[in-house]
């Protein structure tokens, strides 16, 4: 059900302006960190890769706009989406800020696990992968919004059980401490990073049912699932001065 307006308020003396959601979606491969961008297929900035998102339907809040768009651009489903770790980042809302009228955006950040080629929805002219220290000037204030949220899942791994997020459903702890020296750009000690991984209660919890790893000349490698727990007590400090 709509709201009535109160007796004596007129919206039309206020300037009308546009809410759209945009999307940092950042997953690892190859040992990089990548973020999802879309080619721009209609103006202002076509042809230009932009961050996805888009235009808040009549009846949507910003969360479902959210996970809405990453559900069309990364072509899961709904289901699955919903399992991923989607969360809002900060509203930006300077004036000019796209060209074609008074558009605040609430941007959000997303963590996925490696997922197959994007295949771009809406009026985006293609998707891909990218490096995400090597995206190019993006459209609109896209580059601030990245910038942003590189800052803030770096910052998260440090305090919270986020890096799980970019895991599979069972995951080696050689593959979780990749996430963080991909995330963080820093060589980790291996044998204090796993000490402090299994010391921290509920960051992680063996995954029995599941296989051991095999491969290589060692022994195969035994697998994790994420545990519990949200927040790392004692936080986990990126090092200084170790560049991967």
């Amino acid at each position: 059900m709509s709201a009535t307006a109160p007796e004596g308020y007129d919206p039309s003396a206020f300037e009308p302006f546009a809410v759209t959601v945009d999307l940092a979606v950042f997953t690892v491969r190859e040992s990089r960190l990548h973020v999802l961008l879309v080619e721009r297929g209609a103006e202002p900035y076509r042809g230009r890769w932009a961050l996805p998102g888009g235009f808040l339907l009549p009846r949507e809040s910003a969360a479902a706009a959210a996970r809405r768009e990453l559900a069309e651009e990364t072509g899961l489903s709904d289901a699955t989406v919903w399992g991923l770790h989607l969360e809002q980042l900060r509203t930006y809302s300077d004036p000019d800020r796209d060209p074609r009228m008074r558009v605040v955006s609430v941007a959000h950040t997303a963590l996925v696990p490696d997922l197959p080629e994007p295949r771009g929805g809406g009026d985006a002219a293609g998707a891909r992968w990218w490096d995400a220290a090597r995206t190019g000037p993006l459209a609109f204030d896209h580059d601030r919004i990245l910038a942003d949220a590189r800052d803030r899942v770096g910052a998260k791994l440090e305090y919270t059980c986020l890096a799980t997020a970019f895991c599979p459903p069972h995951f080696t702890l050689g593959e979780l401490q990749q996430v963080y020296e991909t995330v963080w750009g820093v060589e980790l000690d291996r044998p204090n990073f796993r000490r402090k991984v299994l010391a921290t209660p509920g960051f992680v919890q063996p995954a029995d049912a599941a296989p051991r790893r095999t491969g290589g000349r060692g022994k195969p490698a035994a697998l994790y699932r994420a545990g519990d727990a949200t927040a790392l007590h004692p936080p986990l400090l990126r090092p200084e001065g170790r560049q991967a």
